[in-house]
């Protein structure tokens, strides 16, 4: 952490002394408790870290302080501080209440459905009312003022709105006047640090051109923000994206086994997978890492409290609304693979990755240009200068042969979406392939226990 925290600072849900976890969107510090409901909402809702035993940027972790130390939690308790709300008996969780179902209530009410904002005055136009507070917020960036940009964040405006008369985006200004602060926070609301202006100029160029080298840096992270994370998921290493390396593919241990014909088709359809859906399946992937470290984050720092029980376990990825029910689905069985195929499963992300932003010719459609991967994203604007640079590391291996399952597991979630126009993988498809390495593995297993009795 950049500061330790002080004794004053309390839960923004319950009040509850000492928060240990801070949701990064929000702009709050929150207890234990508070923190086994806002982990149950998925991260569209709340991004959870803990203060302590979660590896932070510093900048990020400034920024989410700033905005607790400025009052940011009155943006999402609006309402609450009205003499009114007291009277009608509405009020905030406290310490004594029961996580189930007082705090669980309060905090769905307060994050999911809004309960407690200020609501602006009902207008016939939805889109002129976001495109008026996002316009505001392309103004308010210059400043230091990250409560007000929180505030019009929470109200609607986009944090990647491209500003017709000025030909930019937030992210542009708050980089060309050095806000960095303001950058992660844009950032952590989706806006794309690749995103040209209208002379072809991205904010890290804005950055670079201001004098502004630690924005800049911390911009090309954000840009790599995904696969570096998978990276660090598998071997604890990140690329040197200041020595031009943008990538590194670890290797799992066993994988000098040659690919079965099938399991080769099988990456093949992955590879072929349009840019949009890969960006599905590798922002899916990036949620399960999420919720896998954070797990054992949780259960490290609970000291087997009452709190790990059923009812604060998070077994999948929460369902988020704005996905299809079949994606939602898919996520959901990301939570199945075991440690190796998941692990293997990220490999082949990574490895795929690489391959679109570098311009493979594997892909063959004008879809193949740039993978942008939202608000964590690889972006075209720093270019990969990193084919000298030791791209893999060794991931420990229990099984020999489950290097068959990746694009099998693969195909499950490609084969989600039904508006796929890159070759399809239907879901017969996916169990005959499927099936076919299962028996094929098996075969395997029992041919190297052949050959372990021959030796002997």
């Amino acid at each position: 952490m950049s500061k330790r925290l002080r004794s004053s600072e309390v839960c923004a849900d319950c009040s509850g002394p000492d928060p240990s976890w801070a949701s990064v969107n929000r702009g709050t510090f929150i207890c234990d408790e508070c923190c086994s409901v806002h982990r149950s909402l998925g991260r569209h809702i709340s991004q959870v870290r803990h203060l302590k035993h979660t590896p932070w940027p510093p900048t990020l972790l400034q920024m989410v302080e700033t905005l607790y130390n400025n009052g940011a939690n009155s943006i999402w308790e609006h309402s609450l501080l009205d003499p009114a709300s007291i009277m009608s008996g509405r009020r905030k969780a406290n310490p004594q209440d029961k996580v189930h179902p007082n705090k669980a209530e309060f905090i769905r009410a307060k994050y999911q459905m809004l309960a407690f904002v200020h609501r602006l005055p009902c207008r016939d136009d939805d889109s002129v009312t976001a495109k008026d507070l996002s316009k505001q917020l392309h103004s308010s960036v210059r400043t230091g003022n990250l409560e007000t940009c929180l505030r019009l964040l929470s109200l609607g405006a986009q944090a990647n709105f491209f500003h017709p008369e000025k030909g930019n985006t937030p992210l542009h200004v708050a980089s060309k006047a050095g806000q960095i602060l303001q950058a992660e926070l844009l950032a952590v609301y989706g806006a794309d640090p690749g995103t040209q202006d209208s002379s072809g100029k991205t904010p890290v160029d804005y950055a670079r051109q201001g004098g502004h080298h630690e924005l800049a840096e911390r911009l090309v992270e954000i840009q790599y923000e995904l696969t570096d994370r998978l990276a660090f998921y598998l071997c604890g290493r990140k690329p040197d994206h200041k020595n031009g390396q943008h990538f590194i593919i670890p290797q799992m241990a066993d994988s000098s086994l040659d690919l079965s014909e099938l399991a080769k088709a099988a990456k093949k359809k992955l590879q072929s997978l349009s840019n949009h859906l890969f960006e599905e399946l590798a922002m899916d992937v990036y949620d399960e890492v999420d919720r896998r470290e954070t797990d054992a984050v949780w259960l490290a720092t609970q000291n087997h409290s009452t709190l790990v029980t059923e009812t604060t376990v998070v077994p999948f990825l929460p369902v988020n609304p704005e996905y299809s029910s079949t994606r939602n689905q898919g996520r959901q069985k990301l939570a199945r693979f075991n440690a190796h195929e998941f692990a293997t499963l990220v490999i082949d992300i990574l490895g795929d990755a690489k391959r679109r932003q570098q311009g493979s010719p594997l892909s063959s459609s004008k879809d193949n240009v740039e993978l942008k991967l939202k608000t964590i994203n690889n972006q075209h604007s720093v270019e990969s200068q990193d084919n000298d640079q030791p791209d893999y590391d060794s991931v420990a291996s229990d099984e020999d042969t489950d290097l068959e399952t990746t694009a099998s597991k693969a195909n499950r979630q490609k084969s989600l979406d039904s508006d796929l126009s890159d070759g399809p993988v239907t879901v017969q498809e996916f169990m005959e392939v499927k099936n076919a390495l299962v028996a094929s593995e098996a075969k395997i297993q029992q041919l190297m226990k052949l050959l372990g009795k021959d030796a002997n």
